[in-house]
């Protein structure tokens, strides 16, 4: 049976800091080209019926690096919009809200966890149309990815929260006696 391969986007000068990175439209530092062409070695022999991917230069690099052939670009797979916390790490949030969890609280002037479990339950709806015909990758980013794994399995968008996701990882989205899994997660092409 088919399934769905997950890409996150090789590491950029951001997600090596811990800062949050969604609209701003980062290039994959030489650690993370390397990461996404160990992350096509890896799909090497396999073929996709729909490469999705996100429309961020870190996704399509990502993408172009593996050897992937985009199929179809979409806002639906872009990060979650981090709003007033773009380029601000967890620690530096939590200065001033101890408390704040990006799971349940959102982004002052980004997105809410269920505007962004819409989006991706879209993407996830795409991906399932072409099932039929074999794989289908998503390449995208670390939060958006991660509420996709939890969305596949039933989950709230919080669920994400408990899945973590490395630069360059891939993770497969499938199926057992009919119902939605997660095969595998988080499986890393390379060590940085």
């Amino acid at each position: 049976m088919a399934e769905i391969v997950l890409i996150r986007h090789g590491q950029t000068e951001w997600s090596a800091a811990g800062k949050h990175t969604s609209y701003t439209d980062l290039e994959l530092t030489g650690a993370g080209e390397q990461q996404a062409r160990e992350a096509g070695k890896r799909l090497q022999g396999r073929t996709f019926a729909a490469v999705i991917s996100s429309p961020r230069r870190r996704a399509l690099r990502t993408a172009e690096l593996a050897g992937l052939s985009v199929t179809e670009i979409t806002e639906d797979l872009a990060e979650w919009n981090y709003g007033e916390y773009e380029g601000i790490t967890s620690a530096v949030i939590r200065e001033s809200r101890p408390s704040w969890w990006l799971w349940t609280d959102g982004c002052p002037g980004g997105e809410s966890p269920e505007q962004v479990g819409e989006r991706l339950d879209r993407v996830l709806d795409r991906a399932r149309a072409h099932l039929d015909q074999g794989d289908v990758a998503l390449i995208a980013h670390g939060h958006s990815l991660r509420v996709a794994g939890a969305r596949w399995i039933g989950l709230p968008t919080s669920g994400g929260g408990l899945l973590r996701l490395d630069t360059a990882t891939l993770s497969t989205l499938g199926f057992e006696h009919g119902r939605p899994v997660i095969d595998t997660w988080n499986a890393a092409a390379i060590e940085v």
